[in-house]
């Protein structure tokens, strides 16, 4: 009985010793375990494809950076440029441009010589209408506007005229009203009063059978309101028109006024023409004219 009993302890001592084996066993497995685990999650392929995939987003973020800053380079690009458009169409809006279309010279058609007969063109005009020209134009007034003009000339100022005009129409220069004095039954004063510039009206010099310039189509006058023709009479100021007396006074500062630092003046002058604010015995600030020579010439073909 005794003996049984001390086998069964040895037994069951063999037991606990080998239980206790087991433990330290499964203890070190399971530290071994844990190291390996956090290895695995150190060094596993979903951890390098983690990266991968973080480092991807970061690089498709920086392509996403680039491409929208090149999204907004070409937006910029494209504004500029649509900014540069309008910019070129408000330049050419405002700048203005010389077309064959409406600067041009024409021989005197039927239909302007019955605006004529009667009234610029006398029954008693001996100035061929075949020397005569028409020219027609654009000018712009003082507030900026465009207007059509037109004007009535001898042939040998034609072109001279349609050139300065085209000059001062590039620059803006402001001629208030350009039509056939024709249109004023071919009365000078009504026409200036209009402030109305104009070129031929057949008339001879006052007290002579004298084709004056205006009647031979080489006197140009711009506009004659405010720059008035003038000379003292017999101790009497004479003004034509008379509306334009308050504009005698050329240091004064008025609009549409003519001196010797007016593109007007300088164009003219350039063409060959002389000017009525440079005489001395009367001023007639509005009007340009050719030399006597060239009028001299004229008369004696016509006369």
């Amino acid at each position: 009985m005794v003996k049984n009993s001390k086998f069964i302890i040895n037994i069951l001592l063999v037991m606990v010793l080998l239980c206790q084996a087991c433990g330290h066993s499964e203890e070190k497995t399971a530290v071994s375990g844990t190291s390996d685990s956090a290895s695995c999650v150190l060094t596993s392929p979903e951890g390098n494809l983690r990266k991968d995939s973080e480092s991807g987003l970061s690089s498709s973020t920086d392509r996403s950076s680039e491409d929208n800053a090149d999204d907004d380079s070409s937006t910029t690009e494209i504004s500029v440029n649509e900014e540069q458009e309008n910019t070129e169409k408000e330049t050419s809006d405002m700048t203005p441009e010389i077309s064959s279309e409406d600067f041009y010279i024409t021989t005197i058609s039927d239909e302007i010589f019955a605006r004529m007969k009667g009234k610029s063109y006398k029954d008693e005009c001996n100035v061929p209408i075949e020397d005569l020209r028409y020219i027609h134009i654009l000018h712009k007034d003082l507030e900026g506007s465009t207007k059509e003009g037109e004007m009535v000339c001898h042939e040998v100022i034609a072109q001279d005229l349609l050139e300065i005009f085209e000059e001062l129409y590039l620059n803006n220069y402001p001629i208030e009203r350009m039509v056939l004095v024709d249109d004023y039954d071919a009365d000078d004063e009504t026409s200036m009063t209009a402030n109305n510039s104009s070129c031929f009206n057949y008339r001879c010099i006052s007290h002579t059978t004298t084709i004056s310039k205006h009647g031979l189509g080489i006197a140009v006058d711009i506009n004659p309101l405010y720059n008035p023709y003038t000379k003292i009479v017999n101790g009497t100021r004479t003004v034509e028109p008379a509306a334009g007396a308050p504009y005698l006074d050329r240091d004064a500062d008025f609009p549409y006024k003519i001196d010797e630092n007016d593109l007007c003046y300088k164009l003219f002058i350039e063409h060959g023409f002389e000017w009525g604010g440079s005489w001395t015995n009367s001023k007639d600030y509005q009007h340009f004219e050719m030399p006597d020579s060239v009028a001299k010439e004229l008369r004696a073909k016509y006369q």
